[in-house]
């Protein structure tokens, strides 16, 4: 069986603690390979590894560093099939859903082609008397990026491409369910013109993650993944003095006005509700009509849609729509969430469960499942699903609609489906969330903006990607300089001696 290592310096080695996790098909539920685990001395010569890599590198400047984005832009391009191919096989995302993985991330790389016009400073000459006032950012050292499973491509690249650009050295700990991706974009990296060490991809479980959030040489550490893991890592790595942009879970809701198009917000709920089977953390898991009328012709349109649905292993082509979760643990536990609405009195109108796909009877799938009439108080509507489950929350008017989703403790995603302009305005002025759709289901930024949610969904100041990014991995140096040139003053024992 095969088994996966780790990449130090520029190749991939073989792990050495003896320690491996299994990687499953999703699909099948069959083991298909193993990913080593790494030891405390492995994580320990990867990071003073970087270190040493890091000075040179941040020495580059930052139009070659660009270059190498550039080169490393094109080869994903050129790698297209085989990235997504990958993404696919360990994940189990349909491979047009794996394309858009790559391709997200990609759009943060060429970003990142213009990293030189980000790292600019300021300047003030003649601040004071022959002084001359100036900012420089750079590089905070060795980072760390912690990684989830449900975007093997794309989280990775939102994290290494700006980090490196800015001059740093990465350690990156991608999900030990997925690390295949990543070691793959690290020969790309590599091929690019990557010195051997900058990048270091090492695999692992929490004892990694522990030892990265402990280890004094890293600097700064980005995290994606569920909300009370990204609270742990902010609050350990905040007290080690780290840096951190911990990212967490979501409830993201879908408000629809009664003046709505609801073929187009049904569409929106289809793609935004069920794609990826629902593991993204922008999905929408929260239907939110008003008015009694609005939610009788929204679940109408909804049922026949989700009907049409098909779920198959990627292997199946264009004629699959989603697949499978990523463990059998996951299948349980959407499965159980399921039930619990049942139980708490919720309308299934739609029920996945029992899903049996002929030849993959084993695979992790369930089928696209819609309740009606769900409560805020039920379980099914307090839990992120991250599964292929919408819930349907009736409201009678755009203030209670409203106000759910501002008392929801997650704040990343939400939309609005309407046709009047000032309840549009209205809504992305007062939502308490950190992304907002107008007639768009899943508000995700273009890369020249900045990714990041509030409330219980962020733990940091500074968000993922664009500006923020440079603004994360990068320290400001504030010089004050003087060059005397015939200026003759005493000392000075005040700070007005600049005016």
């Amino acid at each position: 069986m095969q088994e996966i290592g780790h990449w130090i310096n520029g190749k991939r080695v073989a792990g050495k603690s003896g320690r491996f996790a299994d990687i499953y098909n999703p699909a099948t539920g069959e083991i298909q390979a193993k990913v080593a685990l790494a030891s405390p001395e492995e994580l320990d010569h990867a990071i003073a590894e970087a270190a040493k890599a890091q000075v040179a590198w941040a020495a580059t400047n930052p139009q070659r560093r660009a270059r190498v984005m550039m080169a490393f832009g094109a080869l994903i391009n050129q790698n297209m099939d085989k990235l997504a191919e990958l993404v696919s096989r360990e994940h189990g995302k349909t491979l047009p859903d794996a394309r858009g993985d790559v391709q997200r991330g990609l759009e943060v790389v060429e970003v990142c082609m213009g990293a030189p016009a980000m790292l600019k400073g300021e300047m003030t000459d003649s601040a004071g008397p022959g002084i001359d006032l100036y900012a420089m950012r750079q590089p905070l050292g060795v980072v760390a990026g912690i990684t989830p499973f449900n975007f093997p491509a794309m989280i990775p690249l939102w994290k290494m491409a700006p980090a490196l650009a800015s001059g740093n050295a990465m350690i990156l700990k991608p999900s030990e369910r997925v690390p295949s991706t990543s070691l793959l974009l690290a020969e790309l990296l590599q091929e690019a013109g990557l010195p051997d060490g900058v990048l270091q991809v090492v695999n692992g479980d929490k004892s990694v993650v522990d030892g990265i959030l402990d280890h004094p040489v890293i600097q700064g550490v980005g995290f994606v993944g569920s909300t009370p893991i990204a609270q742990y890592i902010y609050g350990r790595a905040a007290t080690n003095g780290k840096r951190a942009q911990c990212f967490g879970g979501a409830k993201n809701h879908m408000i629809i006005m009664p003046d709505a198009d609801l073929d187009k917000a049904a569409d929106a709920l289809i793609g935004a509700g069920y794609g990826a089977a629902g593991e993204r953390c922008m999905a929408i898991s929260v239907a939110v009509p008003v008015g009694a009328q609005t939610a009788d012709a929204l679940i109408e349109r909804l049922v026949p849609r989700i009907e049409k649905l098909k779920v198959g292993p990627y292997t199946a082509g264009d004629d699959v729509d989603f697949g499978p979760l990523i463990t059998r643990q996951a299948q349980e536990r959407v499965l159980g969430l399921i039930g619990s609405g049942v139980e708490q009195g919720a309308k299934l109108v739609v029920d996945g469960r029992g899903l049996k796909i002929q030849g993959y009877e084993s695979g992790f799938f369930v089928g696209p499942t819609l309740f009606d009439d769900v409560t805020p108080e039920m379980e099914i509507y307090r839990q992120e699903i991250f599964g292929p489950v919408l819930s349907t929350v009736r409201k009678d008017s755009y203030e209670d609609a409203l106000k759910l989703v501002m008392d929801n403790e997650y704040g990343n995603g939400t939309a609005i489906y309407t046709a009047d302009g000032d309840t549009a305005r209205d809504f992305a002025s007062r939502v308490n969330v950190g992304m907002v759709g107008i007639n768009f289901p899943i508000p995700v930024p273009l890369s020249y903006y900045s990714f990041g949610g509030w409330k219980r969904s962020a733990f940091g100041d500074l968000n993922q990607y664009g500006p923020d990014a440079f603004r994360f991995y990068t320290k400001t140096k504030t010089v004050t300089a003087r060059w005397f040139s015939g200026i003759k003053e005493g000392a000075a024992l005040n700070f007005k001696a600049m005016d």
